[in-house]
């Protein structure tokens, strides 16, 4: 079941979307297995940590642009941004190192 409280971004939206406070976006492709296995822990995360970040998704395939921009090569990839500005950076399907990382931002 998926989370209300993950945000979809596209290339329309996704600077403003980082702009404010703590984002942690999750890159993704619907034909990654990967990707589909960390889904889970992205909506727990969201549930978690409601008032204190926002998760969002991005599908590379649908917005290329994006993934170009930060350079990322390999899926899932997971970026912290803090108002706009990357500040963490996770590549791979590992729900504790990405616990990790928002735990020492928030």
């Amino acid at each position: 079941m998926a989370s209300d409280k993950v945000v979809h971004l596209d290339e329309n939206n996704f600077d403003q979307g980082i702009s404010n406070g703590l984002t942690l976006v999750d890159f993704w492709a619907e034909w990654c297995g990967p990707c589909k296995a960390l889904a889970p822990t992205m909506e727990d995360l969201a549930e978690t940590f409601d008032s204190k970040l926002t998760v969002a998704k991005v599908d590379i395939d649908a917005n290329p642009n994006i993934p170009m921009k930060f350079g990322i090569r390999g899926i899932p990839t997971v970026i912290l941004f803090k108002d706009g500005e990357q500040v963490d950076m996770f590549v791979g399907n590992s729900p504790e190192k990405i616990r990790e990382m928002v735990e020492r931002a928030v």
